[in-house]
């Protein structure tokens, strides 16, 4: 039999979207796998919505008290059991074989850590609004090459949901650090990446939703403070892989201003294409 593949979905406050995101889990052409929902104390209808839905995959959970994002990414690992993960957020979707095809180069390439592909972006409506590519090369790459070369371009590992992993590593890895507010999934993978290879695969197996009134909405331009925190995670990410990756003071600081400039260039592309 398969490997099972713990896919985990941290929600709050997600009965919009939610149903969509769980049916193209369940809809994957690799079907040895358990669906974890923790919901972290919900206003809205999020867990009724899950239960209505009928299949024995599906696990839900409910917080007693809420534990924030970092908080609920972590539990979320803790209730897996599978020997990969993939956390996807509740407004997020993936192609039908994007488990199938990652889950497959982990298995054939017990070196890697981290299996990722490209990324199709979305809006609400499911239009088509661009596209977030990974790392340049196809196959195998250096994991800590792939974090070095990403402070000076882009955060090659993107949104959750483009990233299956081991649960081995993630437990080395001690899960979501709380110290990040907006930077902590970057954060995650960097720490899973530096301790093996990737596997890349360039096809778009994963969907992000563009949101003007989301998290990542809000600290592109959007709000100055959320922004102005974001940069100063930034380099805080900077500063705790100085050693490992080799970084310079200055290297740090042309990096911090790469920053800067991408969450302009973020918030402009918010502005012109996203309309909510």
């Amino acid at each position: 039999m398969k490997p099972l593949v713990s896919v985990c979905i941290p929600a709050y406050n997600s009965a919009e979207y939610i149903t969509e995101t769980i049916q193209s889990i369940l809809k994957q052409s690799y079907s040895n796998l358990e669906l974890i929902v923790v919901d972290d104390c919900s206003e809205d209808d999020t867990c009724a919505v899950v239960e209505a839905i009928p299949d024995k995959r599906i696990r839900l959970y409910r917080n007693e008290r809420n534990l924030g994002m970092s908080g609920n990414w972590n539990r979320c690992l803790e209730l897996c059991t599978g020997e990969y993960i993939k956390l996807i957020c509740a407004d997020d979707l993936l192609a039908s074989n994007a488990l199938e095809r990652e889950v497959e180069a982990l298995i054939a390439h017990p070196q890697a850590v981290l299996a990722e592909s490209d990324t199709r972006l979305v809006d609400l409506n499911g239009k088509g609004k661009g596209f977030y590519k990974r790392y340049g090369k196809h196959g195998l790459v250096d994991g800590r090459t792939i974090s070095r070369k990403g402070f000076f371009v882009k955060d090659y590992f993107g949104a959750p949901q483009a990233n299956t992993f081991r649960r081995d590593t993630a437990l080395e890895v001690g899960g979501f650090d709380p110290a990040y507010i907006y930077i902590l999934d970057y954060d995650f993978f960097v720490s899973v990446a530096n301790r093996g290879m990737v596997y890349i695969i360039h096809e778009p197996l994963n969907y992000f939703r563009v949101r003007r009134d989301s998290n990542t909405g809000a600290v592109m331009g959007k709000d100055p403070n959320k922004t102005r925190k974001y940069v100063d995670e930034h380099r805080h990410l900077l500063e705790k892989n100085k050693e490992q990756l080799k970084l310079s003071d200055f290297e740090i600081a042309v990096s911090v201003c790469i920053r800067k400039l991408r969450c302009f260039a973020a918030a402009v592309y918010l502005k012109l294409l996203v309309h909510r």
